[in-house]
Protein backbone atom coordinates (compact mmCIF):
# COMPACT_ATOMS: atom_id res chain seq x y z
CA UNK A 1 0.00 0.00 0.00
CA UNK A 2 1.47 3.29 -1.06
CA UNK A 3 0.61 5.91 1.56
CA UNK A 4 1.26 8.73 -0.90
CA UNK A 5 -1.83 7.60 -2.80
CA UNK A 6 -3.93 7.66 0.34
CA UNK A 7 -4.12 11.30 1.49
CA UNK A 8 -6.85 10.45 3.99
CA UNK A 9 -4.59 7.94 5.69
CA UNK A 10 -1.82 10.51 5.83
CA UNK A 11 -4.17 13.09 7.36
CA UNK A 12 -5.40 10.65 10.00
CA UNK A 13 -1.85 9.52 10.80
CA UNK A 14 -0.66 13.13 11.07
CA UNK A 15 -3.56 14.04 13.33
CA UNK A 16 -2.93 10.99 15.49
CA UNK A 17 0.72 11.97 15.90
CA UNK A 18 -0.25 15.56 16.65
CA UNK A 19 -2.52 14.62 19.53
CA UNK A 20 -0.23 12.10 21.18
CA UNK A 21 0.21 13.28 24.74
CA UNK A 22 3.62 14.65 25.42
CA UNK A 23 4.60 13.57 28.87
CA UNK A 24 6.52 15.99 30.96
CA UNK A 25 9.89 14.52 31.62
CA UNK A 26 12.02 15.08 34.63
CA UNK A 27 15.47 16.56 34.19
CA UNK A 28 17.53 13.78 32.62
CA UNK A 29 21.01 15.25 33.07
CA UNK A 30 21.56 15.89 29.35
CA UNK A 31 21.63 19.62 29.98
CA UNK A 32 22.21 21.91 32.94
CA UNK A 33 19.38 23.53 34.82
CA UNK A 34 18.08 26.83 33.47
CA UNK A 35 19.04 28.59 36.70
CA UNK A 36 19.93 27.92 40.33
CA UNK A 37 16.31 28.24 41.46
CA UNK A 38 15.45 25.29 39.23
CA UNK A 39 18.48 23.37 40.51
CA UNK A 40 17.53 24.03 44.14
CA UNK A 41 13.92 22.97 43.49
CA UNK A 42 15.24 19.67 42.12
CA UNK A 43 17.56 19.13 45.07
CA UNK A 44 20.86 20.18 43.52
CA UNK A 45 23.32 22.60 45.13
CA UNK A 46 27.09 22.95 45.21
CA UNK A 47 27.29 21.36 41.76
CA UNK A 48 30.94 20.68 40.86
CA UNK A 49 32.23 21.42 37.39
CA UNK A 50 32.63 17.67 36.77
CA UNK A 51 28.92 16.99 37.40
CA UNK A 52 26.58 16.53 34.42
CA UNK A 53 24.19 19.07 35.93
CA UNK A 54 26.83 21.81 36.03
CA UNK A 55 26.59 24.79 33.70
CA UNK A 56 28.77 27.90 33.60
CA UNK A 57 25.61 30.02 33.95
CA UNK A 58 25.10 28.37 37.37
CA UNK A 59 28.57 29.41 38.56
CA UNK A 60 28.43 33.19 38.87
CA UNK A 61 31.66 33.54 40.86
CA UNK A 62 33.58 31.21 38.51
CA UNK A 63 34.94 28.99 41.27
CA UNK A 64 33.94 25.72 39.57
CA UNK A 65 30.98 25.13 41.92
CA UNK A 66 27.52 25.95 40.61
CA UNK A 67 24.62 27.07 42.78
CA UNK A 68 26.73 27.30 45.90
CA UNK A 69 24.28 29.44 47.93
CA UNK A 70 21.22 27.24 48.56
CA UNK A 71 18.25 28.76 50.40
CA UNK A 72 17.64 27.95 54.07
CA UNK A 73 14.78 25.55 53.22
CA UNK A 74 16.87 23.61 50.65
CA UNK A 75 16.34 19.83 50.56
CA UNK A 76 18.99 17.69 48.80
CA UNK A 77 17.86 15.37 46.00
CA UNK A 78 18.57 12.27 48.12
CA UNK A 79 16.13 13.51 50.78
CA UNK A 80 13.55 14.43 48.14
CA UNK A 81 13.70 10.88 46.75
CA UNK A 82 13.08 9.47 50.23
CA UNK A 83 10.09 11.80 50.63
CA UNK A 84 8.80 10.77 47.20
CA UNK A 85 8.94 7.09 48.19
CA UNK A 86 6.64 7.75 51.16
CA UNK A 87 2.99 6.89 50.51
CA UNK A 88 0.91 9.81 49.30
CA UNK A 89 -2.74 10.42 50.03
CA UNK A 90 -4.12 10.86 46.51
CA UNK A 91 -7.06 9.49 44.63
CA UNK A 92 -5.09 9.25 41.38
CA UNK A 93 -2.98 6.33 40.27
CA UNK A 94 0.73 7.03 39.91
CA UNK A 95 0.41 7.75 36.18
CA UNK A 96 1.32 11.39 36.16
CA UNK A 97 -2.30 12.28 35.43
CA UNK A 98 -4.15 15.12 37.08
CA UNK A 99 -7.59 16.70 36.95
CA UNK A 100 -6.98 17.88 33.38
CA UNK A 101 -6.35 14.40 31.95
CA UNK A 102 -10.00 13.78 30.91
CA UNK A 103 -10.04 17.07 29.02
CA UNK A 104 -6.89 16.16 27.13
CA UNK A 105 -8.35 12.76 26.32
CA UNK A 106 -11.59 14.34 25.06
CA UNK A 107 -9.67 16.84 22.93
CA UNK A 108 -7.57 14.04 21.44
CA UNK A 109 -10.66 12.00 20.66
CA UNK A 110 -12.27 15.03 18.99
CA UNK A 111 -9.26 15.51 16.76
CA UNK A 112 -9.24 11.80 15.88
CA UNK A 113 -12.94 11.92 14.97
CA UNK A 114 -12.34 15.00 12.83
CA UNK A 115 -9.54 13.16 11.04
CA UNK A 116 -11.80 10.19 10.45
CA UNK A 117 -14.40 12.56 9.03
CA UNK A 118 -11.83 14.03 6.64
CA UNK A 119 -10.92 10.50 5.56
CA UNK A 120 -14.55 9.64 4.83
CA UNK A 121 -15.09 12.84 2.83
CA UNK A 122 -11.91 12.32 0.78
CA UNK A 123 -12.82 8.72 0.03
CA UNK A 124 -16.38 9.65 -1.03
CA UNK A 125 -15.14 12.42 -3.31
CA UNK A 126 -12.61 10.07 -4.84
CA UNK A 127 -15.31 7.43 -5.40
CA UNK A 128 -17.58 10.04 -7.07
CA UNK A 129 -14.83 11.05 -9.50
CA UNK A 130 -14.15 7.50 -10.70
Amino acid sequence: MNLLRKPGAIVVAALALAVLPSAAQAHDGDHPFANCTEAYENGYANIPESDEHYGTHLDRDGDGIGCDSPPADFTPAEDQEADAAAPKDTDLAETGGDDNTPYFAAAGMSVMLAGAGVLVVVNRRRADHH
